[in-house]
């Protein structure tokens, strides 16, 4: 039987977990942990590129792996990890930074973006991101990378950072392939941009019913459904969106006939939402409960991940620094 494709992805570890990362990224990651051979990793180094408390850093980071573990990524069926704990990701990126046109660096779109809001206080680390984003994925020599279509940019620079060193030295990095995900673009609660923390427009998946729904009440809807008996149009509402996450098609197609048919209100298909919705984090929240009762079990975990890691990540290091004429 032939080995499994390897892939690799990065968890921020940017407070609690929302719907948007769930439905958008870690449901997806759990599936795949079923037919390839996954690296999971928090990403704490890229998380020093801006502004950001150091005493805060460890609780985040301990908050990350607590939620995505409990969202479904079982360290028994795949390698989760701290990247910092993982020394070879940076030696690699610097490896990888000689050999990379500075040009190229200025032309990422995350970089103009953010540097024209910080002007002259922008770290080099932001200008450097991508080597080190290249360099987390081909330390595993990662066949595919599972990613958004916003990602697109620094996944296709590190195929060409795979190609410049491969040039130059030798074919030794695969070019990993995009891996585009059908996870959901989940709209924030005011349905005027995407989920975002910054944006306080979340639903976390460990939030309490209660909590939950006081969030939802207010939450965007159809803008043409002023009363009850106003016909809707469920294409046009938020909320229907999130129905599309967790109802099953059976009533949601009731659902969108009820909103048409203004038989039902937009509070009844809010506690609808509400109800189906909690049937999927009621289980999350249990299991982060669990977890948390038991640190040691979780750190044994991240432990274990980071010297699995850095098995496969010494292996690829020294192959690269001796075809770069490293002794």
């Amino acid at each position: 039987m032939s080995p499994r494709q390897r892939i690799l992805s990065g968890i921020q570890p940017s407070g609690t977990i929302h719907i948007g990362n769930y439905f958008g990224a870690v449901e997806n990651w759990v599936r795949l942990t079923k037919d390839y051979d996954c690296f999971f990793m928090i990403v704490d180094l890229h998380a020093l590129t801006v502004d950001y408390d150091p005493r805060r850093l460890p609780q985040r980071v301990w908050d990350a792996a607590l939620d995505n573990m409990a969202a479904g990524l079982d360290p028994a069926k795949c390698t989760i990890f701290i990247q910092s704990h993982v020394p070879e990701h940076t030696e690699l990126c610097w490896l990888l930074t000689c050999v990379t046109p500075l040009g190229e660096l200025y032309r990422m779109t995350q970089f103009k973006e953010k540097s024209s809001r910080e002007g002259e206080n922008v770290k080099a680390g932001l200008l450097c991101y991508p080597i080190l984003m290249a360099a987390d994925i081909l330390v595993y020599r990662a066949d595919a990378v599972p990613v958004g279509e916003d990602q697109v940019q620094h996944l296709e620079f590190s195929r060409e950072l795979a190609r410049r060193f491969n040039g130059r030295f030798g074919d030794y990095f695969p070019e990993p392939a995009a891996l585009i995900g059908r996870g959901a673009r989940v709209m924030g609660l005011d349905g005027a941009a995407k989920m975002s923390k910054s944006m306080d427009n979340i639903i976390g998946i460990g939030e309490e019913p209660e909590a939950v729904w006081e969030k939802l009440r207010p939450a965007k809807t159809d803008e043409a459904r002023k009363r009850r008996s106003d016909p809707g149009e469920p294409g046009r509402c938020n909320i229907y969106s999130y129905h599309k996450l967790v109802t099953p098609e059976a009533e949601l197609a009731g659902i969108a006939a009820g909103c048409r048919g203004a038989t039902i209100g937009c509070i009844d298909c809010k506690k609808i939402f509400h109800r189906n919705l909690m049937k999927v984090l009621d289980p999350i929240r249990e299991r982060r409960r669990e977890l948390a009762l038991r640190p040691d079990d979780v750190r044994d975990a991240l432990n274990d991940g980071a010297r699995k890691a850095r098995a496969v990540a010494r292996e690829t290091l020294d192959g690269a620094k001796k075809l770069m004429g490293l002794l």
